[in-house]
């Protein structure tokens, strides 16, 4: 469940980033992004836990929840790649000319 929140929160933090430079407010952005980044890590730390009890050998069993949470977890790190660029473009071209 830790997975779950953790992921969910990165995301939540990087769509609000997203908000925040498309209204000018880059430095915000960044702000958000950062911790973003703390949540993915988080999550990652989990996962990588996970993945060590499992050893490749069906230990943990799969679940909806641990599924989602894996949803979750790969869109935020998608999102983030993704919002860096969209950040520095608001940044570059703050009236979107």
């Amino acid at each position: 469940m830790e997975l779950l929140v953790q992921a969910g929160s990165a995301r939540s933090a990087l769509l609000s980033a997203l908000r925040e430079a498309r209204g000018g407010e880059i430095s915000n952005a960044l702000i958000l992004v950062d911790e973003a980044k703390l949540f993915i890590s988080a999550a990652h730390k989990i996962q990588t836990e996970l993945i060590g009890l499992d050893e490749g050998t069906g230990k943990i069993p799969v679940s909806l929840i641990l599924v989602h949470a894996q949803d979750h977890l790969m869109n935020a790190m998608l999102i983030q790649e993704l919002a860096s660029d969209m950040i520095e473009l608001y940044r570059r071209n703050p009236q979107g000319n």
